[in-house]
């Protein structure tokens, strides 16, 4: 059994499975649509390689469309992770889903997605420091404004019903909900993802 530094912690991962034309589609021109999905499993493997670079707490990847790719079962093999599916019709529903589900099981819950190489197992520590010091969420943004990372001790339904995925109001709107609701947020630092061609050349140091 690994002794985890946060055992009654959990660190969710969410990941698209690498089918041509459903993920990175917004690197296509530059990249081609298989060219895509190899930056897509890149990123994947460095996001749980990093995930891994401490025994921080158990991690559960939460896969769409299902855990049945062939993809999902060799990362399950490589790494000891959990799958799991995502259910829900809209990202704001399926997140809202797996923090539910998880807990149930943990007191205190992060999640990220597979597209954030500026993330690292310190900024996931310092994530999960930040709940067990009591904060009733945390969150890394992004500098789109969205946002990379965002942790809970109990589910937040408010900041996950009728937002604006995808666009540069998520963070503030995210915000706004946390004061309306009294959430006390903490911030971890800015981070970037590889949504465009710009960061995906970023990313290579191009």
């Amino acid at each position: 059994m690994m002794t985890y530094l946060f055992p009654d912690s959990a660190l969710l991962i969410f990941c698209k499975a690498p089918v041509a034309g459903q993920v990175k589609t917004r690197l296509q021109p530059v990249l081609s649509a298989e060219q895509a999905v190899a930056a897509h499993r890149q990123l994947t493997e460095l996001t749980l390689a990093r995930a891994f670079q401490k025994p921080l707490c158990p991690v559960h990847l939460y896969c769409a469309p299902d855990a049945g790719h062939e993809f999902f079962q060799q990362c399950a093999k490589n790494y000891p992770l959990t799958l799991a599916a995502q259910r829900g019709d809209d990202l704001g529903e399926r997140m809202l889903e797996a923090f539910k589900e998880a807990l149930s099981q943990y007191r205190h819950v992060i999640l990220i997605g597979c597209d954030c190489p500026s993330l690292t197992v310190d900024d996931l520590q310092q994530a999960l420091l930040s709940l067990q010091n009591g904060k009733h969420v945390v969150i890394a943004p992004a500098e789109d404004g969205g946002y990379v990372l965002i942790g809970m001790n109990t589910p937040q339904r408010v900041l996950f019903e009728n937002m604006p995925w995808g666009s540069p109001a998520v963070m503030t709107k995210t915000r706004q909900r946390a004061g309306d609701a009294s959430l006390v947020i903490h911030e971890l630092a800015m981070q970037w993802d590889v949504d465009m061609p710009d960061d995906w050349a970023r990313f290579l140091g191009k």
